[in-house]
């Protein structure tokens, strides 16, 4: 586990919300919110946007909430809809309740909380709209019991998408990234077509057509503690075909 950095005053006090859309992550969730409160970031809340997971981990967010009022919210949505219309309801409430930067990371502990002040530190020192934790620039670390498929799977999918959208993003399918309120207003969630995991390069591409700066810094990604990936074949298929599309739809959006 990484050490987080200490930003100075006023950075640190930033009102930073951190978006973790959940599905059948009772085990880990509690244990993601424990290390997020203890970073040395008082201004950072947490927003839990749950699928209605079978599990029971809404429930275990309901708790947390009451556990801490002030820094923990629930957006309990009707049923499993994909991670991608779960992040437009959890960023689109975290703009509504005045966020000034907004942080999106999966709730199966593969993203290191640790690295979000260092990642803050980074948005605010620069002029970037985003920036991503990403596994694939020189300092990013895969876990090495991810299983290999899964890394043929990611390398596939960036080469897949960077031939077809020409982003110069080296981790195109990252999860793990800092917005600010600003750019995420400027791509309007509404535009916003994925609902499952290329919902991750639709913002990407949307950001890079409307001209704003993308920044990664490396981070370590580590396999999940607990339960099962939710990719299915559906999310697949979606994941293919979206690159054609946004080519489409977004072909006249520039700044």
């Amino acid at each position: 586990m990484i050490e987080p950095v200490q930003l100075p005053a006023p950075w640190r006090d930033a009102r930073l919300t951190v978006v973790v859309p959940t599905y059948n992550e009772a085990a880990n969730l509690p244990v993601l919110v424990e290390r997020l409160l203890g970073l040395p970031l008082p201004g950072l809340k947490v927003l839990v946007a749950d699928d209605n997971s079978p599990d029971g981990t809404g429930e275990v967010a309901d708790k947390l909430a009451i556990e801490h009022p002030e820094r923990v919210t629930v957006v309990h949505r009707p049923g499993k809809e994909g991670l991608g219309r779960a992040y437009v309801d959890g960023i689109g409430r975290a703009l509504e309740d005045g966020a000034d930067f907004v942080a999106q990371m999966d709730a199966d502990l593969s993203h290191p909380p640790e690295a979000l002040p260092g990642m803050l530190g980074a948005l605010l020192s620069t002029q970037a709209g985003v920036v991503i934790g990403s596994r694939y620039v020189p300092g990013g670390e895969l876990d090495e019991n991810w299983p290999l498929y899964r890394r043929a799977l990611s390398g596939w999918a960036n080469l897949y998408v960077h031939t077809l959208l020409q982003v110069r993003i080296r981790d195109l399918t990252a999860g793990f990234k800092i917005w600010r309120a600003d750019a995420l207003r400027d791509i309007g969630l509404d535009r916003v077509q994925s609902n499952g995991y290329s919902f991750q390069v639709e913002m990407h591409y949307l950001a890079t057509k409307l001209g704003h700066t993308i920044l990664e810094v490396p981070i370590r990604f580590e396999e999940r503690r607990d339960g099962i990936s939710k990719m299915t074949t559906a999310t697949k298929i979606e994941s293919a075909l979206m690159p054609f599309k946004l080519r489409v739809k977004h072909r006249k959006l520039d700044r």
